[in-house]
């Protein structure tokens, strides 16, 4: 079994030893475009290198150094792609010059969940609610409008009635109701880009 455990003292010693910085670029930015980037990549090393639960790295529960190894990339990324949320949800906070409680990534995340397909009498896959005034904000936080949202739920559905009629053309021997249990499993559909 791997495992390893952070030394508290040595990353202590380490902050301690913080004083001022230097940030020097080869792209041509003002000083506050440069310390946004910089903050948001050392955020992003500070927050992998400590013990962080939203990503369960307290106990690893892998038993090989490979498995590890990948685990420690899939955080990363996490990390990454959690950092570019915040950014982009506190760029909108500032732009919009409001504190709305949902813009935070956990919250935003839970927002955008509840956009969902269901599978309707006719079997085609419709999206279960209209967008809300707080999922629009969220999504235009990431250059999105509800039509594209709209538009992605279409593809989905029509893509997925293409697959249902493929399937009941091949099957002669399942009910199509049997098939379509097999394949498509529950009957939600959650979106969320």
């Amino acid at each position: 079994m791997v495992s390893a455990s952070e030394k508290a003292d040595a990353i202590e010693r380490q902050i301690r030893l913080c004083g001022y910085f230097c940030i020097v670029t080869s792209e041509k930015m003002t000083a506050s475009a440069a310390l946004t980037q910089y903050k948001g990549r050392d955020i992003s090393e500070k927050l992998f290198r400590s013990d962080k639960t939203f990503l369960g790295s307290n106990s690893m529960r892998i038993h090989t150094s490979r498995a590890l190894s990948a685990k420690m990339l899939a955080e990363f990324v996490a990390l990454i792609v959690r950092n570019r949320i915040y950014n982009l949800l506190r760029e909108t906070m500032l732009r919009l010059n409001t504190r709305a409680k949902y813009m935070n990534v956990p919250k935003a995340i839970r927002e955008l969940e509840k956009i969902e397909m269901v599978r309707r009498n006719n079997g085609h896959y419709r999206l279960d609610h209209a967008i809300t005034k707080t999922q629009k904000t969220i999504l235009s936080s990431f250059g999105l409008a509800d039509e594209d949202v709209l538009n992605s739920a279409a593809s989905i559905s029509s893509l997925l009635s293409e697959r249902r009629s493929i399937l009941t053309d091949d099957s002669e021997d399942n009910s199509p109701d049997e098939m379509e249990d097999d394949f498509y499993g529950e009957d939600e559909i959650y979106f969320c880009d």
